[in-house]
Formats: structure tokens, sequence, C-alpha cells
């Protein structure tokens, strides 16, 4: 499965992220462990969602969508609407 995830920061909550990984577990502690140089400096992170899919290709265009400006109204609209979460792992146990 190809995941594309949404990441909230907990320390400054108007910072949001938008990934795509095959790993989402070990993406996430990658970036709240600080090795993900775009991250690092608002960590801890909380995952507020995210969507599996079976083709690589459609995860892709679909993390490009949400980073396009309709994607960004879309997401804000339907997606971003989640309080975050407090502990940053606690949604993948």
């Amino acid at each position: 499965m190809y995941y594309v995830y949404m990441l909230r920061s907990i320390s400054y909550p108007e910072q949001t992220y938008i990934g795509f990984s095959k790993d989402l577990k070990a993406r996430i502690k990658a970036h709240n462990s600080g090795q993900s140089p775009h991250t690092s400096k608002y960590k801890p992170w909380s995952l507020i969602t995210y969507l599996a899919f079976k083709e690589r290709q459609k995860a892709l265009n679909f993390e490009k969508y949400l980073k396009s400006h309709s994607g960004k109204a879309f997401a804000c609209k339907r997606l971003w609407s989640s309080p975050p979460i407090t502990s940053p792992e606690s949604s993948l146990n």
C-alpha cells in the first residue's frame, strides 16, 4: 500500500504537512525524530488523517492534488477539521 498523510505540528498547530510514503509508521517516526529537514523545526507532529492507495501513481497524484490550490481548499474544508491529536503516534497503534 501507498499512503498520503496529513500531519499537524503539536508545538505549532498552524503548521501542517502533507506527504507520501510506502511505510507510514516509519515516515512519521522520521518526522518526529528530526530526520526530515522540512519538518524538523516543528516537531512533534500528530497524524490527522491518511489515505491508502494500492497504486503508487494514484497516491502521488492525490498528494500533488492536495498541495494544489483547489486541493488545499478541499483539504481545509473536509480533512483538516479534526483537532490535533495530543500524542504523535496515538492514531497508529
